[in-house]
């Protein structure tokens, strides 16, 4: 798919993945905008080393990042690794290395990853919708929770199946754990209900759309980096084959 939309002279933008010290001593992540050099196949591709003030920015090999390719098809999106730097005649490029699927993008949207996650469940009580509405984080301790699960999750939300139907607007919790850098995490989040339908030939289950309220963005960033993870081993086990 990479070389059929996205051609030499593409304008990019690249953020790294990982937080690194700025220029002011703060931590964040470093955007860089340069161009497409060539693409070598659906698997490469070599970019024009970025510059700022004139001055070429040396990525480091090994470097992981998350770029976006402003084509004649629209802005597409992907994760690559640096594994190659060099001089072709006057041109200082990168060789990067897709380490995730391409996905058309729109800003706005988050990716959804289809997934087969366990999570619990239950609709929040008056009290604890009251606190959200004034900003604050208030949970009632051991409530009843339901079984359900989650079939797609992304950074702003995510779609679970249950036994019981939640009503669109409804403010609810949700308790589910996910496996990042090796560790097991526990996330509770609140989330919105935006759909709720039953599932064809299942008339007793329910397919539930919500949407995060609340969330902060370390919550968020760390979802990001796991719907990442995950594309990456998935990629792998598909160039193994």
């Amino acid at each position: 798919m990479l070389a059929r939309v996205v051609k030499p002279g593409d304008k990019m933008e690249m953020q790294a993945i990982e937080e690194m010290e700025l220029a002011d001593g703060t931590k964040g992540k470093r955007k860089y905008a340069t161009k497409v050099f060539d693409v070598i196949d659906d698997d490469r591709v070599e970019i024009e080393m970025p510059m700022e003030q004139s001055k070429l920015i040396l990525l480091p090999v090994d470097g992981e990042y998350d770029v976006y390719f402003f084509t004649r098809s629209g802005m597409f999106q992907c994760y690559v690794r640096i594994i190659e730097r060099y001089k072709n005649e006057k041109n200082f490029v990168l060789v990067a290395e897709i380490i995730s699927n391409l996905r058309k993008f729109q800003r706005r949207e988050y990716y959804r990853y289809s997934c087969v996650l366990e999570m619990e469940t239950r609709v929040l009580k008056e009290a604890e919708v009251e606190a959200i509405s004034k900003n604050l984080s208030y949970l009632v301790p051991s409530a009843s929770l339901r079984r359900a699960i989650i079939v797609d999750i992304s950074g702003g939300g995510l779609r679970f199946i249950s036994k019981e139907r939640y009503r669109i607007g409804e403010m609810i919790y949700c308790k589910y754990s996910l496996q990042i850098d090796g560790y097991i995490k526990e996330y509770k989040l609140v989330g919105k209900v935006l759909s709720g339908d039953p599932l064809p030939n299942r008339p007793d289950e329910y397919s539930h759309r919500v949407e995060y309220v609340g969330i902060n963005n370390i919550e968020r960033e760390e979802i990001i980096k796991y719907i990442f993870e995950e594309e990456r081993k998935n990629r792998k086990k598909e160039k193994g084959r």
